[in-house]
Order: C-alpha cells, then structure tokens, then sequence
C-alpha cells in the first residue's frame, strides 16, 4: 500500500523535474540563438504591423509583393524622414558635449575647493589616513610626497571600436528584419496555410490553429498601437515639460524620448541623462540640471513603466505585474532587444496556452 502510494508521488517529482530542465534548456538555447532569433521575431512582429495595410494596397489591385515593398519603402522613409527634421539640432547638442564636460568638471574642481563642503572633508579624512598610516609604519609625509605619482592608465581606445560594432550589429539586425518582414508579407496567406495544414486532419485541430494564428494577429497589433501611443505621449509630454522650464530645444528632446522610449526602462534613463547635460549647459548649474533631469524621468517613468503596463495588460487581457516581469526577464536574456519583444511574445504564448487544454492553468496565470 505504501510503496502504491509512493509511486504516483515519485512519477510525479520526476515530471516536474523534466519540466524544470526543459525550462531551463530553453532558456539556454534562447541565449545561445539570440543572433538568430531576435532578428527573425522582430521581423514577423513588423509583419504583424504591416500586414493590414498591404491588405488594404491589395484589395485596390496593387500586386501583394509590391505592396509589401511599399509599405516597408515608406516606413523607411517616415523614420529617415524624421531623422533629418532633427538632424540639425542633434548636431550641435552633440557638438556642444566638450563644453559640457569641460563646465562639468570646472564645477567639480569649484566644489571641491570650497572650504566647507562634503568633498573636502572627504579630502582632509584622506589626509588624515595617509598620515596615520604613513607613522605606522615609520616613514614621513615628505618621503611620501616625494614619490612619484603613478601613470595613469593608458586611453582604452578599444571602447569606440566595442561601440562601433554594436551600432553596426543593431544596423545588421534591423537590415535582417526588414528581409524578414518583406518575405512574410510578400508571401500572404502561404505561412498561414501551413500551419493549418500541419495542425492535423481534425477539424477541430485547424479550428483552433485558426482562431490562435487570428488571435496572435490581434494581439500583436494591439501591442504596436499601445507602443505608438504611449511613444507619442511621451514625447509631447517631454516637449511640454522642458518647454515650460525654459530648457532649449524642446522638440529635439521631445523626438529623442519618443524614439528612445520604443525599449523600455533604458529608454527613460538615456532621456534623462541626456536632458541632464543639456540643462547643465544651459543653466550652469548642477542643482538645476539634476531637478530637470528628475523632473524628465518621473514624467517618463510615470508614463513608461505606469501607463504602458497597465494599457499593454488591458489590450492583451494580461496581468500588469506578468507584464512588467516578463519585460525584466527578457532585458535580462536579450538586452535591449528583449525589452522591446517581451511583451509581444508573452501574449503569444498566452493566446496560444488559452486555447490548449494542457496549457490552461498557465494561461490562467498570465491573465487576469
């Protein structure tokens, strides 16, 4: 009786451990692939995107392929369009960051030198130390000071060249999933007919195959209007808000949140940074520019971490927390790029665990 009872409990820690290590290999595999699997689903999501307007281009007689081709045309155009309105303004910001860094390190040298300030008594503590030190072990602050002063450590030039290459791999990345996005596109319905034919010879299987391909299709499109909203609110609102501070170039820093904004949470913090060393600028002081670049990341936070949540679980029926976690996990397994797609996978694995009788108590808890 008892070795019956074991029985089922053993057999039942051996399929959660079988389940575990699946977890865990698939986590592996998708760390492993990630040069291969971001480009790939970040062409099927702008597929996702695109598709109802290549629909709408073939319903007026205009061949599928050319459509694609267009749409993606245009897309590019609207971002390298936009690109050039600002063009101007980005480049003398960017000319202006030696002055920045010089006044920067003026003010540093200012504070430190004023005689009541935390850094000099942060310098005198020193002092104090080196001196204790320097009688314990019986030698003399001006043997001390006699020696020379360490070199400094070489400039890593390497770091421009580790910058360059991920810029280029970012431009590979995109390049790959234009490619991507124009073969699904180009090809319509053929994917689509595939997956149901490989769902089995049961109407039932294809039915359901149907209804997730359809709910996949939603979801995804639901996700990218969230994004463009909330981009856009972000941006208007930075605008507004420096705007009514008197910081310079408003509308640049505005398009800059806006486009930065598009990966979550690092968007936020390069937005702040950057308004940061703007106001300093500007205003000279360092207390003015850290109150402008707090005011910039409240507002952005507010809007990118609160709203953005809580709109992208209303439009997915997910829970806001599954949401905000699912965006860590993926910042932590793909960076930037999985800041970007996290949200968009985890509804699809939740449109696609409701609809399979195995995966419903996973489903159920990715939703409400």
């Amino acid at each position: 009786m008892e070795q019956a009872e074991r029985t089922p409990r053993t057999r039942r820690a051996g399929e959660i451990a079988l389940v575990v290590i699946a977890v865990l290999a698939t986590i592996a595999a998708a760390r492993a692939a990630e040069a291969f699997l971001i480009p790939v689903i970040a062409g099927i999501i702008l597929a996702y995107a695109l598709n109802p307007l290549v629909s709408l281009l073939e319903r007026v007689r205009v061949p599928r392929p050319v459509a694609a081709f267009l749409m993606l045309a245009l897309t590019t155009a609207v971002v390298v369009g936009a690109g050039a309105l600002v063009k101007d303004d980005a480049v003398v910001a960017l000319g202006e960051l030696p002055n920045a860094a010089r006044k920067l390190r003026m003010a540093a040298q200012a504070t430190a030198h004023e005689p009541r300030n935390p850094i000099g008594h942060v310098r005198e503590a020193a002092a104090e130390l080196n001196r204790a030190a320097a009688e314990a072990v019986g030698s003399t602050a001006e043997a001390g000071a006699q020696r020379p002063p360490p070199a400094a450590p070489p400039a890593d030039a390497g770091a421009w060249g580790a910058q360059s290459a991920r810029v280029l791999a970012v431009a590979g990345d995109l390049a790959i999933a234009a490619m991507v996005a124009l073969f699904l596109l180009a090809a319509g319905d053929t994917f689509r007919r595939k997956a149901v034919s490989l769902a089995g010879p049961t109407l039932n299987a294809r039915r359901v195959t149907v209804e997730i391909l359809d709910e996949i299709d939603t979801q995804v499109q639901r996700y990218l209007m969230v994004l463009l909203f909330t981009n856009l609110l972000v941006g208007f609102a930075i605008w507004a808000l420096l705007a009514a501070l008197g910081v310079q170039r408003a509308a640049l820093w505005g398009a800059v949140a806006a486009v930065v904004h598009v990966v979550p949470y690092a968007g936020t913090a390069i937005t702040s940074a950057a308004v940061g060393i703007a106001a300093f600028l500007q205003f000279g002081t360092i207390g003015q520019a850290a109150g402008v670049a707090l005011a910039t990341m409240l507002l952005s936070s507010a809007i990118g971490l609160g709203l953005t949540s809580w709109l992208q679980g209303k439009a997915s029926h997910m829970n806001p927390m599954v949401v905000f976690v699912a965006l860590l996990f993926f910042g932590w397994l793909w960076g930037g790029w999985g800041l970007l797609l996290g949200a968009p996978i985890v509804a699809i694995a939740k449109t696609v665990a409701d609809r399979i009788p195995a995966l419903e108590k996973f489903g159920g808890f990715l939703g409400h």
